[in-house]
Order: C-alpha cells, then structure tokens, then sequence
C-alpha cells in the first residue's frame, strides 16, 4: 500500500516539503487546489519535481468546475513530464474552491462529462468541439472569424504518443460519485472515513458499478483518504486531527443525506457538523464545527493513537484492497509542537513498520 502525505500549495514551501517528505519515505504528496486559500497547486508540483527523484507528486484535489479540462490535462501533462513520470491527477466536485466563489460542488452529469473529456485529453485524444461547454454568449463558435482553415477538434498535440498516461483518481463518498469514478479513472480514493465497514462498502459499490457497466471488476485501484493523528497520548492524538477530519467527514453529508453504513450516534455526529460548518474556519481544528466532533466518532473516521495502534489500523485497510492511503494530519489551529511529533512518529515508526509488514 503506497503512503502518501498532503500539504498546501505554497509556490516556494512545497519545493523544501516534497524533498523532505522524499528523505523521510513517503511515496508521494499532494497539494491542494484552493485558489482563494493556496497558491497555484502546478507550480508547487513543478518545483516539487525539481528538487525530487522519486516521490510521486499530484493534486489532493482539483475540480471540474475551475478549470476547462484540457487547461488541467495541460497542467498535470507538464508537470508529468517534468518529473519523469511521477505525476498524478486526483480530481472531485470542488469544496473550497467554489465555496470562495459563491458555488456548491459541481452536478453530476458535468463533472462525469469532464471526466471523460479529460481522460481523452490526457490520452491525447480528441475532444469534439460540440462536447465543448463554452457558452456562445461567451466566446462565440470559431466559424464567426471565418478563417481559411481551422482545428476540427480540440486535442493536446504536444502528448506523445505512447508516453506514460498520468493516472486519474477522483475523491468520492456518495454512491454515486463512486459509481462514476468506477467508470472513469484508474483508482477510486474514497473519502468514507477509515472504519473498515465503510471502506468495504465503497468497494464493494465500485465494482458493482464497473460490472453493471460492462467493465472487469477488478480492473481499478482502491485508495482513501485518511485523517491520522499519531502520538503517545490519546487526548493530543484526537485534538490533532479535528480540523483536519471535519473537511473530509463533510463529504458523506454534505447534501443532507450521511451515506454508506453509520452507527446512529456517528450519523447524528454527522448532520450536526453538515449544519455548524463554518467554511470561514475550514480545516482549523479550533473552529465551532471541529467542536460537534465526539471523541468515539474521531475514533471511527481516523487514524488515532500510538504508533502501534495506528499501524494496526493501516494493516487493516490494506488488508481491505486499498493499494494508496493519503493520510492528512492537523491543519490549522493546532499546536504546532504536537504536530511536529505526531509526524515525526509517524516517519520514524510506521512508515518502516508498514514497509517491513509488506515485505
């Protein structure tokens, strides 16, 4: 199971982060795509790949919604190249970065047409210009300027033929956003929390997806996003990681509705944190919703605890089928000590302990 690590996207910072993450063994980061938050998630991934060798670099996620298609196919093509292969896509419906524009995330029936243009893009396909939902009240067809000859379709010619495709990987928690990625990427990352019933529950609904969709049921990866708090004492692990797991605890309610199997407790957890999410405060561990968060539900949806415990509860995963974990520490509004020893603990103890168990 690959172990991968998130930061923000900081132009300068990430370059000195993803050569420390490397030295320490991560396989790979990724940064997020917040542009009212972050800086630009492309140039911190190609400074990234300059001062790296080996660590797998990508987005945690980016979204269909501010960006066309073949601008992030682009985006993520160059930094593949860049990096000599290591370059990877991970994709959702977009939270904060549409929030900071007045927006919920993408509807469904877009953000699987993107998928799928996005695919072709990166395969270095054509995408119909008819596919193509520019409005017209926005830039008008081509044929207005009536030149003497034009593009039929639009496709990015500068992707070699036979080249290192970059793996897309959307970030899913509802049946049906899982359902679409089962259709359309290489791996699913499901953010469902790190109870195990919950992570067989979105595999077991991705491959009944793929299957439905005339598709081999195991011809895709399973990953998750995973909330991890390590440290020696309880109390500091679960306050760690509040902020931090109400972000990604939001996406199975989000909508109002807690999907996949809860307790009745971890579900009445969840609605209450759906309606006290202040995106003001988002990921700060310190916020009113990072409050609503019991002790018990932390326990279920992350990683917390000893060294020993926390590997315990990755080995279970794995065992599950997920083959990558991007495991999210604390955030904002924490103290900044505790957060150096949780990770210090988990470099200098389960990383090896998991590479020694898969050994």
């Amino acid at each position: 199971m690959q172990l991968w690590t998130t930061t923000v996207a900081s132009p300068r910072a990430t370059a000195r982060v993803a050569r420390e993450r490397e030295e320490a063994g991560w396989d790979g980061l990724l940064v997020v795509d917040s542009q009212n938050l972050s800086g630009d998630p492309y140039v911190a991934l190609a400074m990234a790949a300059t001062t790296t060798s080996r660590i797998g670099l990508g987005t945690g996620v980016t979204n269909n919604v501010t960006r066309h298609a073949a601008v992030t196919a682009c985006s993520i093509a160059s930094i593949q190249r860049l990096s000599g292969g290591r370059a990877v896509l991970g994709i959702g419906r977009g939270d904060s970065a549409l929030a900071h524009l007045g927006r919920a995330p993408s509807r469904l029936a877009p953000f699987e047409r993107y998928l799928r243009q996005l695919q072709a893009y990166l395969r270095g396909e054509s995408v119909p210009f008819d596919d193509i939902d520019i409005p017209t009240s926005v830039a008008p067809p081509i044929e207005e300027l009536r030149l003497a000859d034009a593009p039929s379709a639009s496709r990015i010619g500068w992707i070699a033929e036979g080249a290192p495709k970059v793996p897309v990987e959307v970030a899913a928690s509802g049946q049906r956003v899982i359902s679409i990625a089962a259709r359309h990427a290489e791996r699913v990352m499901f953010a469902l929390g790190a109870d195990e019933e919950r992570i067989a529950w979105g595999i077991a609904t991705a491959r009944k997806a793929r299957v439905d969709a005339g598709f081999d049921a195991d011809g895709i990866s399973f990953g998750a996003y995973i909330t991890c708090g390590c440290h020696t004492d309880l109390t500091t692990a679960l306050n760690l990681i509040r902020g931090s797991l109400t972000t990604h605890a939001r996406f199975s309610v989000m909508h109002g509705t807690a999907s996949g199997p809860l307790s009745e407790a971890d579900r009445a957890v969840l609605l209450e944190l759906r309606n006290s999410y202040d995106m003001r405060a988002h990921t700060r561990g310190d916020s009113r919703q990072a409050g609503v968060l019991t002790e018990s539900f932390i326990d279920h949806f992350a990683v917390v605890g000893s060294p020993d415990r926390c590997i315990a509860r990755l080995q279970g995963l794995a065992a599950l089928g997920l083959d990558k974990v991007a495991l999210a520490g604390s955030l904002r509004g924490v103290p900044e000590a505790d957060a150096v020893v949780s990770r210090r603990l988990l470099e200098s103890e389960v990383l090896p302990a998991l590479r020694k168990g898969a050994a």
